[in-house]
């Protein structure tokens, strides 16, 4: 094969020709809509039946919890079980709760309480998720999978809350039940269509597997630390459109209209996101998609500088649209990178670390700006937290390590790579 032809990037029809990444996406699809359904529909009971607006907020707050609370702990159950195993089994279970909160007229904090317990247990499956997709996708198609699951997280959670909230006003029960049979579904594909991939070797599974190791091996390396850190301050500085879009809405108009401008530049950043990821990861090659992660970091908070010229609302949704771009060409990219630099049985925990961190810093970047605008007019809020995002992302990718070091780490990680187990054939989906 031909320097080019190795450089081209993955088609779409190569990466679905994968049958087992095609159960994946089935599986992704159904339980990603089950999530936003989900959140949806238990903040608006909330708020129906105790009538506070700050429970009903504090109800979807609880959905980000348990990653802080256990997604590192609870991550490393995929590197000691098959995969199979721990993605099928967390759906049912997922599926279980929602099945018995359909059944009875519960009170809004049972609820907020099933919700935590369902986001707690998604912490295992997406970590043997991310550990799973590097055995299944070879080379550059992991990056262009990533780049297509990334996409349809963005689409499936825009239909997600407008579906769940809408169909909760006419019947809760039902949306209920809706949720449960998604999560059971995706749990059934999976356990039907994947074969029984190991998280680790048997010397592994023997060996020690404290929450300690995630850390140590992200933190202790570094080029997995050059790239958790690139994405932890990214995502710090680029998560304020949609926290703070409820505030920017308010400046902008009133009524019915301050919420349809909401709305929509809460929709920007996904449609922009799904832009991003689908043209840096079809349409870029491989060679050149690593060397772009830097720029398209610092042009991220770059995109939300003009906010301090008080811009119309198409101009706003441009800028916010043009963020989720740049961050739709860093994170599949960086996500890719970072699951073949982790070696074969610390990948569950790394991501849960990686994801765990994330999740903090986003909640932390919407808060800090958030305290701020209390304070400080929004349009200078907005441009001074997008500045300083860009000077420090200019400063983190001065200690990015060079090419050929991330070269070796991948060597070095692929040298020994345990087979599936052999009792299990999957089914076609």
């Amino acid at each position: 094969m031909s320097t080019a032809e190795q450089d081209r990037p993955a088609t779409y029809r190569e990466v679905f020709s994968h049958p087992e990444f095609r159960v994946v996406y089935g599986a992704v699809t159904l339980s990603n809509l089950a999530d936003p359904v989900a959140k949806a529909v238990i903040t608006l009971v909330v708020f129906e039946r105790t009538g506070s607006v700050a429970l009903s907020a504090l109800a979807f707050a609880v959905s980000f919890l348990p990653w802080l609370i256990g997604g590192p702990l609870l991550s490393q159950l995929a590197d000691r079980y098959p995969y199979r195993t721990v993605i099928g089994v967390t759906l049912a279970f997922r599926a279980s709760l929602f099945l018995v909160a359909a059944l009875f007229h519960w009170p809004g904090a049972v609820l907020a309480a099933v919700l935590f317990l369902s986001t707690l247990a998604a912490a295992p499956e997406q970590a043997a998720r991310s550990a799973l997709l590097p055995r299944i996708l070879p080379k550059d198609r992991l990056v262009v999978g990533l780049s297509l699951l990334g996409g349809l997280n963005q689409v499936t959670q825009i239909v997600g809350y407008v579906a769940g909230a809408g169909l909760a006003a006419i019947n809760v029960q039902l949306v209920l039940l809706m949720t449960a049979a998604f999560y059971t579904g995706a749990s059934a594909i999976v356990l039907i269509g994947l074969r029984g991939w190991s998280g680790a070797g048997a010397a592994q599974r023997r060996g020690p597997h404290g929450m300690g190791q995630g850390f140590a091996l992200v933190f202790g390396r570094v080029e997995l630390r050059s790239i958790a850190i690139l994405v932890f301050c990214a995502m710090f500085f680029v998560a304020m459109p949609e926290g703070l879009a409820a505030a920017w809405a308010d400046d902008l108009a009133a009524g019915d209209e301050r919420g349809l401008i909401q709305g929509v530049i809460m929709a920007a950043p996904p449609i922009g996101f799904i832009t991003g990821s689908l043209i840096v990861g079809r349409l870029i090659r491989p060679s050149r998609r690593r060397a772009l992660i830097r720029p398209f970091a610092i042009a991220a908070p770059l995109t939300l500088v003009p906010a301090v010229l008080e811009p119309s609302v198409p101009v706003i949704l441009l800028m916010v649209a043009a963020c989720g771009f740049a961050v739709g060409g860093v994170l599949p990219v960086a996500q890719g990178l970072f699951s073949v630099v982790v070696p074969d049985g610390y990948r569950a925990r790394a991501y849960g670390v990686m994801q765990t961190g994330v999740t903090l810093m986003q909640g932390a970047g919407v808060g800090l700006t958030g305290l701020l605008a209390e304070r400080f007019p929004l349009p200078g809020v907005i441009t001074s937290w997008s500045l300083t995002g860009a000077l420090v992302m200019v400063v983190v990718s001065l200690g990015w390590p060079h090419p050929g070091r991330f070269e070796a780490a991948i060597a070095a990680a692929s040298e020994k790579t345990p087979d599936p187990a052999p009792q299990h054939q999957p089914g076609h989906v």
